[in-house]
């Protein structure tokens, strides 16, 4: 049994590892160092950053052989000693590659040794030849409907090298592809948000810190872990929310952490931790609505003048719509929390000044749109929203949005866009949308031609043949891999352009070896909200094996295809990381800070550091919107907080009722005589972004649990199951199953194990289906069901399965390992 995490890394165990690199580097390098390097910097220290963080790299003889924190850095993230292992580790793609079937057999040829690792390498010629040819045949022989181009994820870091946008800008300038719309992250929120608020809310700037330092008597942290999530950023991470834990810990701050693990903010505020059980998070809302309403603490004032639909709300939770009142003791049956636990949190919730803190987990599951909906209700009903140290947040777990704005300039994007269609073959209703919801991938494999709802409108998927994949591993962030899988085999053509052999590079027909962000040049931002600098992503190595950059492969395409210069506008990537900054420099003589001209930046320090003003540091977000709602109306259609939608209620879904509702899933802890007992909570990582950096061997040796994906058990769990901790484990239910090495801890409520998303997809035999995932991939579990019609987002969130101890000798982790030929 564990008091603590077992993840946790101590600062000697960080500086350690950190120091280490070089010597790794060495090692790991030897197969990319047999010829002699070629120097992109003089040796010495280099500027760098990363979704991680930023850094100064060293640099020997044309090799990155070590790396330092920048010193502007409050808080190094633990996970900075891997970004080396992005450059130099055995699961790096070194060459293009072809699969032998696809290649002796052209497209849709035995689609079942796909994952298999026959590959053959090819020249970049021979390479950019097939792609174009696979573009331009599909494109003439059935139209830009047969083309999927939906391309997502988080990729790399960098204003310019947006390997998504370029990929969307050629097909675009060739006729069209079919795309796609949201994300996982928070396509729940993104689709229910615009009805409540009338925007999504969960973007940019929050309410800042010092306010609930400030005003704040009691904040209560809702399916949230700040401190492990705010390590990484889209862009560099400013690491500013250490402080904030750190600050309302001398302050004394009462929390509240609601959530079936304990996080590390959890005991850094020594706060009071409620297990909840997963799932009924909507029946825990209202049941502190119901009090509130109930004992008449809510606050009737904010109702009535900033809220509308509150009244048939109210009905909802009285009983008077289903005969079922949704009382403390109700709700009590549901998220086993005693009901006068309940009912005591509801009046803490008015005794004071309090904020709501919710996550994105609990809109990642079946009616996900729910919970986001019946929070903001909550705290209309408190009635502090607008006031400092009060109302509710939905994102302070990513790019640290409660940080005060510094006093530079902007750093936008590059100019180099998508673009709009060209129009060379008209696109006929029958042939379906150009836009999916980006969590339908599968459905529309399963079912082109067929209708689907989304967002109030009806839609036909497309009959896809080719899919071209650029920055993203689509075989970690879906659901279900087993289906996914075999629906995948019905493509002709499957494209992937990265750096690393990721499951779904090893599951391409065509794979394109892209550079990491180290390799080309680029520009990028200190803190999304904080804006504290800009720093100059130079090119510190010259690309590994035959790597090339996202900008040099797409424009080899467009030469092929006839549509360059239009794609590159005559420019390289430089020179719109030149024309990014200048934007910069020229709102920086605006606004009187001093920058210095381009070429001085970049062939200096490359780092421009902003002031932050002692007046950034108060700001409530809503300040506006409770002074004067007639003026500062809400886009809604009545201007206010709509807790009853009359444009939901028109869709009339069945799973998205006009106000927040409890609606059972199809499967969770509630069920009685459940087949599969086990609640799998499948968590950000905390030693990787995703997928990303999973290849690395130096982090996996921290985490990694008989070399496989640690999964957390409760002491209770683990003994029932003759389980201890460093076993290998079996998970398994009807989708799929995977092992993973145990951890047994109290840090995890009975009856919920966890196992981190973004594991690598390693099956046994890829060839049959149903192989056992190797390393322990929680997506080979989960279910491919939508939050609702209406948001059509990801249930990742929702998947019951059950354990054992797994008897006998492991299969050995491969999908770490060079392919062979590759």
């Amino acid at each position: 049994m564990s008091s603590s995490s077992p993840f946790t890394l101590s600062r000697r165990r960080f500086l350690t590892a950190t120091s280490s690199i070089a010597a790794y580097g060495a090692l790991s390098g030897l197969p990319f160092g047999l010829g002699a390097a070629k120097a992109a910097v003089a040796d010495g220290e280099h500027i760098q950053a990363s979704h991680w963080g930023a850094f100064w790299a060293k640099i020997e003889n044309g090799r990155f052989v070590s790396l330092r924190p920048w010193e502007g850095d409050p808080r190094p993230s633990p996970m900075l000693p891997g970004v080396q292992d992005i450059v130099y580790s055995p699961s790096r793609i070194r060459y293009p590659m072809v699969r032998r079937a696809w290649l002796e057999k052209g497209p849709g040829a035995n689609p079942e040794t796909r994952g298999t690792g026959d590959f053959v390498r090819v020249s970049w010629d021979k390479a950019l030849e097939l792609v174009a040819g696979e573009i331009k045949r599909v494109q003439e022989e059935i139209g830009p409907w047969g083309i999927y181009t939906g391309t997502y994820g988080w990729q790399s870091n960098g204003r310019v090298s947006n390997g998504q946008n370029m990929l969307k800008r050629l097909m675009n300038l060739t006729g069209g592809s079919v795309v796609s719309s949201s994300n996982y992250s928070k396509a729940g929120i993104e689709a229910i948000m615009p009805y409540v608020l009338g925007q999504v809310d969960a973007f940019g700037p929050q309410s800042s810190h010092q306010t609930i330092i400030e005003d704040s008597d009691l904040v209560v942290f809702w399916a949230v872990d700040p401190l492990k999530t705010n390590q990484i950023s889209a862009s560099i991470p400013d690491h500013g929310e250490y402080a904030w834990f750190d600050d309302m810990k001398k302050a004394g701050k009462k929390a509240i952490f609601i959530d079936p693990v304990k996080t590390e903010g959890c005991k850094i505020l020594d706060a009071e931790w409620m297990q909840v059980r997963p799932h009924s998070d909507v029946a825990l809302a209202l049941g502190l609505a119901h009090t509130l309403l109930a004992e008449d603490l809510h606050d009737k004032d904010f109702l009535e003048n900033y809220t509308t639909g509150f009244d048939a709300f109210a009905d909802y939770l009285l009983g008077k719509e289903d005969g079922v009142e949704k009382t403390a003791d109700w709700a009590a049956d549901l998220c086993e929390l005693p009901a006068d636990t309940i009912r005591d949190l509801a009046r803490r919730l008015v005794a004071g000044r309090t904020m709501l803190v919710s996550g994105w987990p609990v809109q990642r599951q079946q009616y996900g749109e729910q919970f986001p909906w019946a929070f903001v209700t909550l705290a209309a009903m408190v009635g502090q929203i607008g006031l400092s140290g009060g109302g509710f947040c939905q994102r302070y777990h990513l790019d640290n949005p409660g940080a005060p704005f510094a006093n530079g300039p902007k750093l936008g994007g590059s100019s180099f866009k998508a673009g709009k269609r060209k129009e060379i073959k008209e696109w006929p209703e029958d042939k379906g949308t150009n836009s999916i919801p980006c969590a339908r991938i599968v459905d529309m494999l399963e079912h082109p031609g067929e209708e689907y709802d989304h967002n109030g409108k009806k839609f036909l998927y497309p009959d896809v043949k080719l899919c071209y994949w650029v920055g993203g591993n689509p075989l970690h962030h879906h659901q279900d891999h087993n289906r996914m899988v075999a629906a995948f085999k019905k493509f002709d053509t499957f494209i992937v352009q990265d750096y690393q052999w990721t499951a779904s590079a090893r599951h391409a027909d065509i794979v394109l070896p892209a550079t990491s962000s180290f390799e080309r040049n680029d520009i990028d931002r200190v803190g999304v909200v904080a804006n504290r600098a800009i720093i100059a992503m130079k090119q510190i190595i010259e690309p590994v094996f035959e790597a090339r950059n996202d900008f040099d492969i797409f424009k080899g395409l467009a030469t092929i295809l006839g549509v360059e210069p239009e794609f590159s506008n005559g420019k390289t990537d430089l020179d719109y990381v030149k024309e990014i900054y200048e934007d910069a420099l020229s709102q920086a003589s605006k606004i009187n800070v001093e920058m210095p001209d381009f070429d001085t930046f970049w062939n200096g320090t490359g780092v421009i550091e902003f002031e932050t003003p002692e007046s950034a540091l108060r700001r409530t977000k809503y300040t506006e919107f409770r002074e004067d709602p007639l003026i500062n109306a809400l886009p809604t259609p009545s201007g206010l907080i709509e807790i009853y939608s009359k444009a939901i209620e028109k869709f009339g879904y069945d799973d998205c009722p006009p106000h927040a509702t409890w609606l059972e899933p199809s499967e969770w802890m509630g069920q009685k005589d459940s087949k599969y007992p086990f609640h799998v909570n499948s968590n950000h990582p905390q030693y990787r972004m995703h997928s990303q950096l999973n290849g690395s061997p130096k982090l996996r040796a921290i985490y990694n649990v008989a070399g496989r994906e640690p999964i957390w058990i409760n002491p209770k769990d683990a003994e029932a199951k003759g389980i201890k901790s460093g076993d290998i484990v079996r998970v398994f239910n009807d989708r799929g199953q995977c092992l993973a090495g145990a951890v047994v801890t109290d840090e995890i409520r009975p009856g919920v194990v966890q196992l981190q998303e973004g594991a690598w997809y390693d099956p046994a035999d890829a060839s049959t289906p149903g192989s056992i995932c190797k390393y322990g991939d929680p997506n080979i579990l989960t279910p491919d069901i939508p939050t609702s019609k209406l948001g059509q987002a990801t249930s990742a969130c929702t998947c019951m399965a059950d354990f054992e101890k797994y008897e006998g000798e492991a299969p050995a982790v491969t999908v770490f390992d060079t392919p062979a030929n590759g």
